[in-house]
């Protein structure tokens, strides 16, 4: 089957459409070009810096949206006549429908701005979701409100429109902190591995980088230096610090013929180690390797959410609908 990313974040989907994070068009690629992708990305720290640079400017525009969104809510409360029938206050003036239609624009084209890309993306892909569901909800409220300034008969929903947005636009701000918390443990695991090593060849001590090491490989490891590959220590004895890849909170006594983890500390001896898996092999990569699958591809909970929001987006149109000819039938009939 087919694989999708995004150009910007790396993101990888099942179908193709646009990126749910920043909306970028998808880009197609193969399984083979995927796994190499996500291989490759292991060894480019700066790449993978920009990716995450890209999703924490995402955060901080939820966040600026919400903040900003919340502010104005605010006088939409104080101004709506439910709010004000339920905190039994009368605040009125000449013009204020007008005023809380002016603030309640603004934070539907404002903060309302990413479900409303978000429905024409999700139509445009032919699969409704959850954005479908809340720019509709909006949608229908802010132009009936509207429509009721300015002449129509009925009540307005302009703090229903803007409190649903300032809740959505939190829940989105949340999730996104949840991506950037996985993605900066993600960086900090890349950065226990030095970018250097000491290697010993014909009595020489050479510093090369990890990039070049490969199998057979002898390594000169100096007091509290970490571990540029996994190996087996062949000369010398001490201890070694694995806590921040094994969770072991005590550092491990190593001799010849004992096994090293590549991104572990050395303790005040000096060690040599001989390679035995380097690069994409390593075990502390393929431990960010699979962390970074598991966080580029859907799970079968977030494609059953996802099902979900389509039938529940369709019930709810459908519900709409029936309820407007409903009325309009009974109006009709009851004018005969």
């Amino acid at each position: 089957m087919s694989k999708y990313k995004c150009p910007k974040c790396g993101m990888e989907y099942d179908a193709e459409g646009k990126c749910e994070m920043d909306g970028a068009k998808l880009v197609k690629i193969d399984e083979g070009a995927s796994h190499k992708h996500n291989h490759a990305k292991s060894n480019n720290n700066t790449k993978h810096h920009d990716h995450t640079q890209h999703h924490k400017m995402i955060v901080e525009n939820f966040k600026k949206r919400f903040v900003v969104s919340t502010v104005i809510t605010i006088p939409i409360l104080i101004l709506s006549p439910l709010v004000q029938n339920f905190l039994n206050i009368n605040i009125s003036f000449g013009g204020d429908k007008y005023l809380l239609w002016a603030l309640s624009s603004f934070i539907f084209f404002y903060g309302g701005w990413p479900f409303l890309k978000g429905i024409y993306n999700e139509l445009k892909n032919k699969q409704p979701g959850m954005m479908t569901l809340i720019a509709l909800a909006i949608s229908v409220a802010y132009i009936y409100s509207g429509a009721v300034v300015f002449g129509l008969n009925g009540k307005f929903f302009f703090w229903e429109l803007a409190t649903l947005i300032d809740i959505m636009l939190l829940g989105h701000w949340l999730e996104m902190k949840s991506v950037i918390s996985a993605s900066s443990a993600l960086e900090s695991l890349a950065k226990l591995l030095p970018d250097v090593a000491h290697i010993i060849k014909d009595g020489n001590i050479n510093d090369v980088e990890i990039s070049n090491l490969k199998k057979g490989d002898t390594l000169l490891i100096k007091a509290l230096e970490r571990i540029p590959a996994d190996g087996r220590v062949i000369k010398g004895r001490g201890y070694v610090n694995e806590s921040m890849i094994t969770g072991e909170s005590k550092p491990i006594k190593k001799k010849p013929g004992d096994s090293v983890i590549g991104g572990s500390q050395n303790g005040n001896s000096i060690l040599e180690v001989v390679v035995v898996q380097s690069g994409d092999d390593l075990y502390l990569n393929k431990a960010i390797n699979l962390v970074k699958e598991a966080q580029a591809f859907k799970s079968k909970t977030q494609r059953l959410a996802d099902t979900a929001a389509k039938w529940l987006t369709g019930a709810a149109i459908l519900s709409g609908l029936s309820t407007f000819i409903y009325w309009i039938l009974c109006r009709s009939y009851a004018a005969l």
